[in-house]
């Protein structure tokens, strides 16, 4: 990560809440300053996480996104508003971060991710967000990052169940819990089976938290763990997961060596624009 900037008086008042906390501090603030994190999806997952970062001072908040906002999308997606229906998501969403924290720096990638530019987009990025909720997607993120030895925060959520880990280099990858995708259609998306919007911010605000802890290197991350919650019974379970010897991406005889046709290996039609959040 890049080396620690100084703050202006008005960043040391802005952020003089983590400044006062012994696990931030002074020196952990800037360290927030002058990082770079990616959001992968300015959807439901992606907003939460998208502005607490911005507000907790990361230097710049990168938002990978080329659909537009839907009246849909305002049940739970915060970063986009009403007058924002046909508008970009990532135009949305800068305007959105730079009206909570002018200081922060939004990168915007207004294009699908693809095999042929995730390398050159993450490789500009400390640690990578994953807010989207297609396995097409899902995959490309996990195998790139891990190619390019990038933390990787991931979140998942469905009608009132959620899902957040980590994965860190050499600590395993979303190929050793999910080797092979489902079938097509096997497992419904928000758009099919809904989601209650308030479980967005609930997993979104965890992925932040946990981006922050190790841009600060504080804490127990939740790599090598995976948080499941139920919302209906509020009942969250931590069940311990371990790298996959045999994992085609990171185990020992690996059969992933590049990044592939995603839609074809999920079993979508290949070239299909999936959205991402």
């Amino acid at each position: 990560m890049t080396e620690a900037i100084a703050m202006t008086p008005d960043q040391v008042q802005r952020y003089s809440r983590h400044i006062i906390m012994d696990q931030v501090g002074s020196p952990g603030q800037r360290k927030l300053l002058a990082s770079k994190v990616l959001i992968v999806g300015a959807g439901g997952l992606g907003s939460p996480s998208a502005v607490y970062l911005a507000l907790a001072g990361v230097g710049t908040v990168g938002i990978v996104d080329f659909d537009v906002v839907d009246i849909s999308n305002l049940q739970r997606q915060i970063l986009h508003q009403h007058a924002d229906i046909g508008r970009p998501k990532v135009v949305s969403a800068e305007e959105t971060l730079h009206a909570y924290n002018p200081d922060v720096n939004v990168q915007i990638h207004e294009a699908p991710m693809t095999s042929e530019n995730a390398m050159e987009i993450i490789s500009q990025y400390d640690i990578v967000v994953n807010g989207v909720d297609n396995f097409p997607t899902r995959y490309l993120v996990n195998d790139a990052c891990y190619f390019l030895n990038k933390p990787l925060v991931d979140g998942s959520i469905l009608m009132f169940d959620g899902q957040a880990t980590v994965y860190l280099p050499g600590q395993g990858c979303y190929r050793c819990l999910f080797p092979t995708p489902p079938p097509p259609g096997a497992v419904p998306n928000c758009s099919e089976a809904g989601v209650l919007g308030a479980m967005t911010g609930l997993v979104g605000s965890i992925q932040a938290t946990e981006t922050l802890k190790l841009l600060l290197g504080i804490g127990e991350s939740l790599a090598s763990r995976l948080l499941l919650i139920d919302a209906l019974s509020m009942d969250f379970r931590t069940v311990k997961i371990r790298q996959n010897p045999k994992c085609p991406l990171c185990g020992a005889e690996p059969t992933v060596t590049e990044l592939i046709d995603y839609e074809v290996f999920c079993g979508l039609p290949s070239g299909l624009t999936t959205h991402l959040g």
